[in-house]
Parts: structure tokens; sequence; C-alpha cells
């Protein structure tokens, strides 16, 4: 067994277990719930909104990075903000992976937010459900659906690099291994077409889709499912090589609105990642997924809400497992 395979087993080992004790809290009362702090922090998620929205106004790309900050903290050892954590003692940050490095951002807004927080309600609002919260507030503030964001979640003490690094999908992953990445976590194919059109917003490099471009298969030749017009205005400052850090959008038709058009851009084959158009090229169900959302941005809008709040709910640390981080970079002393 090589280490990468062994890696993987260890997290989907480490996924299962914490799936099995979040089902075991929730019969125990250690449930989340959207009202958790309506006693103890009443305003909480007015405050969550308000930074956020701050945030957004000055840099409309920041809503994006912080819904990606979410969904990069549960796809590794649950929903328990330990993407947050800097490297110190014996924590390795997850900023470091390959998935994070260079293009998680956002940790500043959490700072802010964490601060204002502490000082209304010392030691009481986590930093997990921080995340959630202000996932939530950026997907509204561009124009996409709200909910209930069920809270009670708790911060993690550790981190795990190599988690992140095998957990978290990678544009070049073949549509089997993004759809398993899902189903480890919980999440099945109408969540993870769901999901990916969070990517109606936020920027991707040069460096994430340049394959595909030039050598998408190993013969030199570029991807034949990417529209060939497209292709070549995303070579002009996608060159094969230099130019890592050139930033494009996701959704080139509106890209700082939350809305459909991330569906009709797959249909038309122009979906940036590889991981983007694979959805409507290499699976049939997926495919009939993205074709309704494209049609129907009311139902795109009803099972993104339902399935964040799903992804939310994978594996909670609830009741006295971890602790309520009075900084969200560090455990507490």
């Amino acid at each position: 067994m090589d280490g990468k395979t062994k890696n993987i087993m260890v997290c989907s080992i480490i996924v299962i277990t914490l799936l099995a004790l979040g089902f075991a809290s929730n019969i125990i009362g250690g449930y989340l719930y959207p009202q958790f702090y309506d006693h103890s922090c009443p305003r909480a998620q007015e405050i969550v909104r308000n930074v956020v929205a701050k945030a957004v106004a000055k840099e409309p790309r920041m809503a994006a990075s912080l819904l990606r900050l979410h969904f990069h903290d549960c796809f590794v050892k649950g929903c328990d903000a330990s993407i947050l954590l800097d490297s110190g003692g014996s924590i390795i940050s997850e900023k470091k992976s390959n998935p994070n490095r260079n293009s998680a951002r956002g940790f500043e807004v959490m700072d802010e937010i964490k601060a204002v927080i502490e000082k209304e309600c010392p030691h009481t609002v986590s930093c997990a459900d921080i995340l959630a919260l202000a996932a939530r507030d950026s997907t509204v503030l561009t124009g996409g659906p709200s909910w209930e964001v069920p809270l009670g979640r708790r911060d993690s003490r550790g981190a795990s690099l190599s988690c992140s690094n095998n957990n978290v999908p990678y544009p070049n992953n073949t549509f089997q291994t993004i759809l398993t990445k899902f189903k480890l976590q919980g999440l099945d194919i109408v969540d993870l077409v769901a999901l990916s059109g969070s990517h109606t917003i936020g920027f991707a490099r040069c460096t994430r889709f340049r394959e595909r471009l030039y050598n998408q298969s190993g013969n030199g030749k570029p991807d034949n499912t990417l529209d060939q017009s497209y292709a070549s205005q995303l070579r002009r400052n996608c060159p094969r090589s230099g130019g890592d850090q050139n930033q494009f959008f996701l959704d080139f038709v509106s890209p700082i609105k939350f809305d459909n058009s991330y569906f009709k851009n797959l249909m038309a084959n122009k979906g940036l990642l590889n991981s983007d158009q694979v959805l409507f090229t290499k699976n049939g169900e997926s495919r009939e997924l993205v074709k309704t959302y494209a049609y129907n941005q009311e139902l795109f809008f009803q099972q993104f809400a339902k399935s964040m709040i799903k992804m939310g709910n994978i594996s909670p640390l609830t009741g006295y497992r971890g602790e309520i981080r009075q900084d969200c970079r560090k455990i507490n002393a």
C-alpha cells in the first residue's frame, strides 16, 4: 500500500468515526439548531452579517472566499474550524495543503468577526459557527438564496494537513473521484452538483486549469470538451508556462452574482475547471441535474440551501467535545 492510499484510508476512517459520533450526539441532545445563541448571544448573527457585508462591499470576491472556507473546513474532520488554525506547537496548519496554499483566504475577515463577537459575548460563539453563518451571508449578499443555519458547533483542537490534501476535491480529479470524496462526507450526487453551483462566483488561478488548455490527457492536446473559442481566450492570459497566479472568473457571464449561469456555461462547454465540466460530460445523472438547474434557477437555489445545511452538519463537535476558541487562529491555552 503506497503512502497516498494509506492517507486516504486513514482520513476515511476519521470521517466515518466522526459521522458516527455526530449521529450519537444527536441522540443525546447535542444537535444543531438555528436558535442556539438566541439567549447567550442574541446579536451574533447580526454581527456576522454586518462584518461580512462590509468586507464584500470592499471586495466582492470575498463572498466566494468565505463560502469556500466553509466548504474546505467541512470536508476535513467535519465543520470544526480546523482550517482557521495557524501552525504552532503540534499543529501543522491546513492552510499549507495543496487545495488551500496560496488560494484559501478570508482569514482576516474571520478575525474581525471573532473580535467583535468576543467583545459582545466572550467565550460563547464558535469559529465553526461563524464560518457557517459567513458562508450563508456571502451567498445572500451576492444574490443567492438564504437559509436558517443550524448552530451549536464547537471548535477543534487540532488540524489535519494530510486529510486536507486527500479529502478536498481537486480541479483535475475525475468525476468518480470527486463523487467518492463527496460520498465519504455523507453527501450524494445531487449535493455535488448543487454545491458545485457555488462556482457561479469567484476566481480560479491559471495553474488550476492550465492542463485543459494544452495537455489534458498527456498527449499534448487540449481538452476536447472545452469550447475552443473560450479556450483561445483563456490562453491569452494562461500561457504554457508562467502566469500561474493569473486569475480568471469561474463564471465569466456574471462573476459576482450568485445565479444559475454557471450551469448554462457547462451546457455550452464553457466550464472553467475540469471538475466543473465533468458534471456535464462524464455522468448522465449529473448531466440531467445540470440541465435542470440551468433551466430553473429557483430549483437550484432551493437545493443549494438544502445541500449547504447538509454539508454544515458533517461531523460537528457538540456538547463537551472541542472548545470555543477565543482566537480562531489558535487553540485555547
